[in-house]
């Protein structure tokens, strides 16, 4: 009788084990998917500025109309990238489309920066000013919002392939999740001089 409770208690004690680190692993996927939540929102920020940004940009730049142009592409495709991952966070094949596309953004949004400076009307245009400030702005929260996200991304994945978990994670198909990598465009450095 003794070795029947016994052998109740312990099935009944790794059931409950088992249990919590499903329940942790979920917690953990769904903490990770939130955090990308997060990004989406700054993301569809961002790409709301940039028409407004552009239509700024077109009363000044009108031979600059490759640079408007590239940007207005390179939003979609940022739009589109956003839109897969968004669709499935944490899929390798998602973040990378959405990196790149960001990369692209980010390159033509910066050469578009370089031109208008080329155009001190444009520089002193208050409303450029202004969607300028709030697209640095956004910037920063976008960074704040990815590094949230892939803390969550790596302690997902850090509960998902730890001893016992990760004998739960195979059985109840935990797949990894990928990190957001968005590398700066190339920054350009100062000319040397020396007499």
């Amino acid at each position: 009788m003794w070795v029947l409770l016994v052998l109740i208690v312990l099935i009944v004690g790794a059931g409950l084990w088992a249990m919590g680190i499903y329940n942790g692993l979920v917690t953990g996927r769904n903490a990770y998917k939130n955090a990308f939540a997060q990004i989406d929102v700054q993301l569809t920020r961002r790409y709301d500025l940039i028409p407004n940004l552009v239509e700024v940009a077109k009363k000044y730049m009108a031979h600059e109309r490759e640079t408007l142009e590239a940007v207005t592409q390179a939003r979609a495709a940022a739009m589109n990238g956003l839109a897969a991952a968004k669709a499935d966070p944490g899929n390798a094949q998602a973040m990378q489309q959405l990196s790149g596309a960001e990369q692209g953004l980010s390159g033509a949004l910066g050469r578009l920066m370089m031109v208008s400076e080329q155009y001190p009307d444009l520089k002193a245009n208050q409303n450029m000013m202004q969607l300028t400030e709030e697209l640095t702005s956004t910037e920063n929260r976008i960074a704040f919002a990815r590094q949230a996200y892939n803390d969550s991304v790596m302690s997902y994945n850090n509960r998902r392939e730890v001893f016992p978990s990760s004998i739960i994670a195979g059985m109840s198909n935990f797949a990894p999740a990928s990190l957001l990598e968005i590398t700066e465009p190339a920054k350009r450095e100062a000319p040397k001089v020396s007499f």
